[in-house]
C-alpha cells in the first residue's frame, strides 16, 4: 500500500478553515475514488505545519488520481494561506494497539539513510520497535512510511493525548536513536501534532 502526503505551512489563524475544507470537501470526494483507503490530517498550530495524508491500495491507483486531485489540493492550501508540498510513500508497516480518540496527538520523525539500509530499518521497526511501543502508556498506533529512492523514512506514533505523548517522548526517542544507530541514519526532523482528522483505514501491517 502507498500514501501521498501534502504538507502546507499554513497561517495559524487559518488552520481551522483548512481542517473544515478537508473534512467537508476533500474527504467526500477522495473516499469515492477507486483504490483510496482513507485520509488523515495532522496540524501543529504553533508553527502552522499541516500534513494531510491519503492512503491507497497500490501505486498505480494513487498516481492515477494525481491530476484529478491537484485542483482540490491547491484549494485546500489556499484556504490555509500556504503552498502545498507533495510526497509519495510506500506504507511499510502499520500497527494499532487501539483506535485513536478525540484529543489524540502524533509525533512524527523523519530520517535520512543510505537507500540500501531502508529494508533493514523496516525489519527493525517491525520486529523490535512496535513491540516496545505497545508497552507505552497512552500509545494508540504507529506507522512507518518509506521512500526507497530518496532513502527517507517517516515514523509516526499516535497517543491518546498531549500528556501521554509527552510522557512517551523519552521512550520513543530512545527507540528512534537505536534505529538510527543500527542503520546509520540521521534524524532530520521531529515534530508533534494534533490529530485533526483520523480516517485512514489501512489494515494491520506489523
Amino acid at each position: 500500500m502507498y500514501a501521498r502526503s501534502t504538507t502546507v505551512m499554513a497561517r495559524p489563524e487559518l488552520i481551522d478553515d483548512g481542517i473544515a475544507f478537508v473534512d467537508d470537501e476533500v474527504m467526500p470526494m477522495i473516499m469515492e475514488l477507486d483504490g483510496c483507503i482513507g485520509l488523515s490530517m495532522i496540524v501543529d498550530r504553533r508553527s502552522g505545519r499541516c500534513i494531510a495524508t491519503s492512503a491507497w491500495r497500490d501505486l498505480d491507483t494513487m498516481r492515477a488520481t494525481e491530476s484529478l486531485l491537484t485542483p482540490m489540493r491547491d484549494r485546500a492550501a489556499m484556504a490555509m494561506g500556504g503552498e502545498p508540498m507533495v510526497e509519495e510513500w510506500e506504507i511499510a508497516a502499520l500497527h494499532r494497539a487501539h483506535r485513536s480518540n478525540e484529543g489524540a496527538c502524533v509525533r512524527v520523525s523523519w530520517m535520512q539513510m543510505e537507500r540500501a539500509h531502508v529494508d533493514h530499518a523496516v525489519d527493525i521497526h517491525r520486529m523490535h520497535t512496535l513491540a516496545a511501543m505497545d508497552d507505552v502508556d497512552g500509545f494508540c498506533s504507529a506507522s512507518l512510511f518509506i521512500d526507497r529512492n530518496r532513502g527517507m523514512v517517516c515514523w509516526s506514533a499516535t497517543y491518546t493525548s498531549m500528556h501521554t505523548m509527552e510522557r512517551g517522548r523519552e521512550r520513543e526517542s530512545g527507540l528512534l536513536d537505536a534505529l538510527a544507530r543500527e542503520t546509520g541514519a540521521t534524524v532530520t526532523d521531529v515534530c508533534e501534532f494534533e490529530l485533526a482528522l483520523a480516517h485512514l483505514h489501512v489494515p494491520e501491517m506489523a
